[in-house]
């Protein structure tokens, strides 16, 4: 959708329809968020279970992408381990140390990128974080809010 840029008093402003407002679910007093990727609504209070697991997909999709399973596992062991010393320990940390341990690179791709109900279980542990540069995590959780 292509909106016109339009001249209101000594400033440029534009004129959304009314189907995107109330789409967006704001009206006249509501404030919009500015990006640089666009105008868009208020960010909500949180992200749905689907839209969460949806961003979690994602990270885990880049991670993917930009890692080789060696340096995965690498990952999510050191993170296992420094968590266990900490004290902090859940059980899906049992399972993915069976599945960083292992060698079966199936098992780890399935796990982090499956849409089954264990691998979206798993995913709310996900152990490998801290391979992706910042600013591809805060675009990924910035696309993911849109």
């Amino acid at each position: 959708m292509k909106i016109v840029l339009r001249r209101i008093g000594n400033s440029l402003g534009v004129i959304l329809p009314r189907a995107v407002l109330e789409v967006w679910g704001v009206a006249e007093g509501d404030a919009l968020e500015l990006t640089e990727r666009g105008l868009r609504p208020p960010r909500r209070a949180g992200y749905s279970h689907q839209e969460l697991d949806e961003l979690r997909h994602s990270l885990s999709l880049a991670v993917i992408r930009r890692h080789t399973p060696r340096e995965i596992r690498a990952q999510i062991l050191a993170n296992l381990t420094r968590w266990k010393r900490r004290g902090v320990w859940v059980s899906a940390y049992d399972e993915w140390q069976k599945i960083a341990e292992s060698s079966d690179d199936g098992a780890l791709f399935a796990a982090m990128l499956g849409r089954d109900e264990n691998a979206v279980r798993l995913r709310q542990s996900m152990p490998y974080v801290g391979l992706l540069p910042r600013s591809e995590v805060m675009r990924l959780n910035e696309e993911a809010g849109a």
